[in-house]
């Protein structure tokens, strides 16, 4: 529930776009916090000033905060507005004037003798497949994710975790025909477009696992960073206005 949250609003493609734009609207509100902050003497950027007031020791924190944890925080804004939206990733492929890799199509079959040999021999197990899939290598390579097909006219995915593959959950798929257990292609995750391969980082990169538990921790700072400063962001805007407003009542008495 809250991966299906998390990556698509549960609206899909349209909850990917709306992810991909929110989080490119926030690095653009983190860019010009940055500039707002830039300090024209360092020694004084950094002053906090704790003890005049919560509104002050708030502002002090949202500015300093944003300022000291803003490339953190903006590196998994960027990653997860990526992975959101595809179209990011093929204007990747685009510029780099790649061709895109795509899924293979399932070949047309004599769908009569299909059929006589489908009362002869037992269907393939899905079972079946996947060592099949995994015969496809040389070297060890379990299975990260199994793509099922929801209908009979596209192939089964096997996700392939290689050894030298930095996705958790591996970027080298194996297709296969479910009818006829044929491998249809064999797409290494280093031999994708670009746009696809650089998700093999950006994806441990967004979740911390590219660094271990050193980046792991420092991926949840910044997602509670992000956090406090979107609400300390809004509590700021709230009270400056409600101050504004009364001394404009003030000033008319």
């Amino acid at each position: 529930m809250l991966f299906k949250l998390h990556s698509a609003l549960y609206l899909d493609g349209t909850g990917k776009a709306i992810l991909a734009w929110v989080a490119l609207a926030y690095l653009f509100l983190l860019m010009t916090g940055l500039i707002l902050w830039w300090p024209r003497h360092w020694s004084k950027g950094w002053n906090m000033a704790l003890d005049r007031g919560l509104l002050r020791s708030l502002f002090d924190l949202h500015r300093v905060g944003g300022a000291t944890l803003g490339l953190l925080i903006a590196v998994s804004v960027a990653t997860g507005a990526y992975m959101a939206w595809r179209p990011l990733g093929e204007t990747v492929t685009w510029l780099s004037g790649a061709t895109p890799v795509k899924a293979p199509a399932l070949p047309a079959i004599n769908v009569k003798a299909t059929a006589q040999a489908a009362i002869l021999a037992p269907a393939l197990t899905l079972d079946e497949l996947a060592a099949k899939a995994v015969t496809q290598f040389q070297e060890p390579a379990p299975i990260g994710y199994i793509v099922v097909p929801p209908h009979a006219a596209a192939p089964t995915r096997f996700r392939m975790m290689l050894a030298d593959d930095p996705h958790p959950n591996g970027m080298t798929s194996v297709w296969i025909d479910p009818r006829t257990a044929d491998v249809l292609a064999v797409q290494r995750w280093n031999a994708l477009d670009p746009g696809a391969r650089a998700t093999a980082v950006i994806y441990p990169l967004h979740t911390g696992g590219l660094g271990g538990v050193a980046l792991e921790t420092a991926v949840a700072l910044g997602g509670l960073s992000l956090a406090g400063l979107g609400i300390s962001g809004v509590w700021l805007w709230w009270r400056r206005r409600s101050i504004k407003q009364a001394a404009a009542k003030a000033r008319a008495r």
